[in-house]
């Protein structure tokens, strides 16, 4: 399997392609990284140097890739983060010159905006280009239950609602939704759901939750299930191997006392998940 994978990229930590590019290569996946920015750490930090590419230079290295006869072999292209609304139309265009050399690919969107707690922390214009350009030429998407109740202009919050949300997001383009975090009222104390539907069904996996936030965690999460998902074919079985891997990764940080994503450490996690969630159909 081979993933374009275009992303933001830091020298320190584990965010966007660095941290989705290891854990898929770690499962046997080839992938093609092409940075969006090239900082020095993430900005959860409040500080950070290095630029933001242009969208121009972004495009010139996806052309390089294409002109390498790359194309007809990319299974997935995989985005995350988009820090302007110029790397929204680049990302747009390489879908479709991918899906051109190649039918069978899927584009798997991860709408960064921001969560539940902190409100949008992306740029004014994104959340709109998200929805209007970028997420109706998707066929997997992976918001979190804030990013989904702005996509669809709903307030998900009960499994029914949720899946409601879903449906209506599904309506956008997507065939495929994961919501990376159901925080459902009546869930178990010191739990933390995800759901995915497709045109299959809709399921459900309770993990427990931890209570720190880790940074990146939901661009590992989008990236593992993306692969899962082209290799498979099958939500449940995607989203149990993908909740497996990522709880393990996170309890691992946690229990390092580190700030970053200890995703060296984890690595056996990605290649041989423990299985220790079972996805329970909702529909």
């Amino acid at each position: 399997m081979r993933v374009m994978s275009i992303q933001s990229a830091v020298a320190h930590g584990h965010v966007g392609n660095s941290a989705a590019v290891f854990p898929l290569q770690r499962i046997g996946v080839e992938v093609v990284p092409v940075p969006t920015v090239n900082f020095s750490n993430h900005t959860g930090y409040g500080a950070w140097r290095g630029p933001l590419i242009a969208p121009a230079d972004v495009a010139e290295i996806i052309l390089g890739v294409e002109e390498r006869g790359i194309f007809p072999r990319i299974d997935a292209v995989l985005s995350g983060y988009q820090g302007g609304v110029g790397i929204g139309d680049v990302i747009v265009d390489a879908v479709r010159r991918v899906k051109a050399a190649n039918p069978a690919a899927l584009y798997a969107c991860d709408p960064v905006m921001g969560n539940a707690k902190s409100g949008c922390f992306v740029a004014p214009e994104i959340p709109a280009l998200l929805r209007d350009r970028v997420v109706p030429v998707a066929d997997i998407i992976t918001p979190n239950q804030f990013e989904l109740g702005f996509l669809t202009g709903t307030d998900p919050a009960s499994v029914e609602s949720t899946l409601a949300s879903a449906d209506l997001a599904r309506a956008m383009g997507p065939s495929t939704v994961l919501v990376t975090s159901v925080e459902r009222p009546d869930r178990a104390e010191g739990t933390i759901e995800m759901l995915v539907v497709d045109d299959t069904g809709a399921w459900l996996v309770t993990t427990p939750h931890l209570p720190f936030k880790a940074n990146g965690s939901g661009d590992v999460t989008a990236a593992l299930f993306t692969a899962h998902y082209v290799a498979t074919r099958d939500a449940a079985v995607s989203l149990e191997r993908t909740a497996s891997s990522v709880f393990d990764l996170i309890e691992t940080t946690y229990r390092s006392g580190e700030r970053e994503l200890q995703l060296i450490e984890a690595q056996d996690f990605y290649a041989t998940p423990r299985m220790q969630f079972t996805a329970r159909q909702v529909r």
